[in-house]
């Protein structure tokens, strides 16, 4: 009974913070042109600007090769989705963008995203740059000190929605239900 009430209280709490997380995307930039114009790097090591976000609809998520959780369960829910909606989405192009540059160069991008799905393309740049582009959309990020010598990321973890002129047009938030998630997408393809 316990633990019912206890997994009952945390799905309200992911709703919520999904809520939350559109709620606050949507009053900052609903309607409008979103993001900076940037210049940065495909894991092919091509450049890629926002232009590759107009034209279709588009999910774009920002995270680390060498996070330990978040990203390669977003990666692999986001793969598993695409494949799920099958010709529904086939319009729907899926971005990788890396908050830890330094480490995740285009060669580490097209590795660890190549794992996942070919139809992630992993983005990666100039720190400065990808920062700035980081920043534009409203992203989150932390390095972190984890005390040994190395470092983590702490970053924003839902995965945002665009639609074929690069507006913004929701999110999935981390840990959401599949369906609710595979609903936005469909949605996401039939407003293209």
């Amino acid at each position: 009974m316990m633990r019912s009430i206890l997994i009952g209280i945390l799905v309200l709490m992911a709703a919520g913070i999904g809520w939350l997380t559109f709620d606050w995307y949507r009053g900052h930039y609903g309607g409008e042109p979103f993001g900076a114009p940037f210049a940065l790097t495909d894991q092919k090591g091509q450049p890629i600007t926002e232009a590759a976000f107009r034209g279709h609809p588009s999910a774009v998520f920002f995270g680390f090769t060498h996070c330990p959780e978040v990203c390669p369960t977003t990666l692999f829910e986001l793969a598993g989705w695409l494949k799920t909606i099958g010709d529904e989405g086939k319009d729907i192009h899926a971005y990788f963008v890396s908050i830890d540059p330094a480490r995740d160069t285009p060669d580490v991008m097209n590795t660890y995203v190549s794992n996942f799905s070919d139809r992630i393309v992993g983005i990666s740049g100039d720190p400065d740059k990808v920062y700035a582009m980081a920043k534009s959309f409203g992203i989150y990020w932390k390095k972190v000190d984890t005390g040994d010598g190395d470092y983590t990321m702490d970053h924003t973890a839902s995965v945002l929605l665009l639609n074929s002129k690069g507006d913004f047009a929701g999110t999935i938030a981390y840990g959401e239900n599949a369906d609710t998630a595979m609903t936005k997408l469909k949605n996401l393809a039939a407003k293209g």
